[in-house]
């Protein structure tokens, strides 16, 4: 029976009922988002609404609570940390930290090796700074290095989208991590090590060994890109490094969330339940806590380094501060999407298919990922909808929860195209052609996502943890 009418459903009641409300809830997003233009909060909540509405499984009454409720139990785990992250990002940006860190990881790597500095600067400034902003401040190192070398743009693109990939899709506290980590109730410090774990290997597979392998089949020439010239690009690189922060005071904020959120970990999993210093470690390596102590070492390095007044310092906080609130927003809309997904029988449906043809979980999550990513372009909105979908079947897993968290992250790699907001940035700040855009973007994605589902098989085979 349909709430709505009180007799037979809006469609047939049949087995494939929830495919086809996720293909009409996919097809609302690309509507939305793609066509229409919408906010992609706006494109999501719609796409909730509708999903609800044809759903002969959801009451039409508890549509709009149902949605409320999941968007505000998202906003409430990830509201402060994202909101630290995206201060962290800034404040790295401006300060001159960013770039510090730049030029101590190719310090130390050393010269004839810029793709293993940019994919390793990349993993890092990853962590605390939105994939987007990452690209914008390495595109045009990498672009001022091939006007050095002559060669090896697209390798050099590669690398960077690849150390952005991993740290995006798998380690807090950029959005889609945390958020899933919250939704499965996983402790941070275990999911940061496990990103590490398969995040790295996995980077260094797409971003070097692919981009290594797509470079001798592409030769991609140095075009002017958003007016900027390869005079403008040497500059870039000429700025005296004693104008920058140091090294340590650049790697600061993210050592310092790292360790304080690793110390909980450790102390929870060595210490007897009751010991005194849980207290505190529970305390300080608590995300919102981590991410905040993080957030003012960055500030504080912004502010000594800062050219401008106060009020030019606090405007660039508030800045950071709204493009956190949209990251928020749109990543509680896309649980809330996902969420209503699963009440329409979404997940269950999926699982038993796939369990009818012999896939277990965490192929069943990775699948759901991938196709999600394709359709809405957005890996955030892909990882959190993936995640509310198989949150039910938790307790159907022979494995620790942390390794359906990576299983879903890698699977959010799959082959973004032109529907993703990060295909047109690295496509014009990078100066490319859409096709080029296509082989080194969308198939370092690839590469990566099926790299990373094998290692996440493997490992979680060997270390089940359950």
């Amino acid at each position: 029976m349909n709430a709505l009418t009180g007799s037979a459903p809006l469609i047939v009641d049949t087995i494939l009922n929830p495919i086809v409300v996720l293909a009409i809830g996919i097809g609302l997003v690309v509507l939305f988002m793609m066509r229409l233009e919408l906010p992609a909060f706006l494109a999501l909540i719609l796409a909730t609404f509708g999903v609800g509405l044809i759903s002969p499984s959801v009451p039409v009454a508890d549509i709009p609570s149902s949605a409320a409720n999941t968007f505000g139990s998202i906003l409430g785990a990830v509201g402060i940390p994202i909101l630290m992250a995206a201060l962290i990002g800034k404040c790295l940006i401006e300060s001159g930290a960013a770039d510090r860190i730049v030029r101590g990881f190719h310090s130390t790597i050393g010269e004839g090796r810029e793709d293993v500095t940019l994919l390793g600067s990349s993993f890092v400034l990853s962590i605390p700074v939105f994939f987007d902003t990452v690209f914008y401040l390495l595109a045009p190192i990498a672009r001022a290095m091939r006007a050095r070398t002559g060669e090896k743009m697209g390798l050099y693109t590669t690398a960077i989208i690849g150390g952005a990939f991993a740290a995006h899709a798998l380690i807090p506290p950029t959005p889609g991590p945390i958020a899933v980590a919250g939704e499965f109730d996983i402790d941070l410090g275990i999911v940061i090590i496990a990103g590490l774990l398969i995040g790295f290997p996995t980077s260094i597979i797409g971003g070097l060994i692919y981009g290594r392998w797509i470079d001798a089949r592409m030769d991609v020439p140095l075009r002017e890109a958003l007016g900027t010239t390869v005079e403008d690009l040497n500059e870039t690189m000429e700025r005296s490094t004693a104008e920058l922060p140091g090294f340590l005071e650049a790697m600061a904020p993210i050592v310092l969330a790292v360790i304080l959120v690793a110390a909980n970990t450790i102390a929870t999993n060595l210490l007897p339940e009751g010991a005194s210093i849980l207290t505190v470690t529970g305390f300080l390596g608590d995300a919102n806590i981590a991410l905040t102590v993080a957030a003012l070492a960055a500030i504080g390095t912004f502010y000594r380094f800062q050219e401008g007044d106060l009020e030019v310092f606090n405007d660039e906080l508030v800045t950071a501060l709204k493009d956190g609130g949209n990251i928020i927003a749109i990543t509680a809309a896309g649980g809330a999407f996902g969420a209503m997904l699963g009440s329409a029988g979404v997940g269950d449906f999926l699982v038993n298919v796939m369990q009818n043809l012999g896939f277990g979980a965490l192929v069943t999550g990775w699948l759901i990922a991938a196709v999600l990513i394709v359709s809405t372009g957005s890996l955030t909105v892909a990882m959190i909808t993936g995640a509310t979908i198989m949150s039910s079947f938790l307790d159907q897993l022979a494995v620790h929860p942390v390794y359906l968290l990576l299983a879903i992250g890698t699977g959010a790699m799959f082959f973004a195209w032109h529907n993703s907001s990060p295909f047109w940035i690295i496509n014009e700040i990078g100066g490319l052609e859409q096709d080029e855009t296509l082989r080194t973007f969308s198939f370092v994605g690839l590469v990566m996502s099926v790299t990373g589902l094998i290692l996440t098989l493997i490992v979680s085979t060997v270390v089940p943890m359950a």
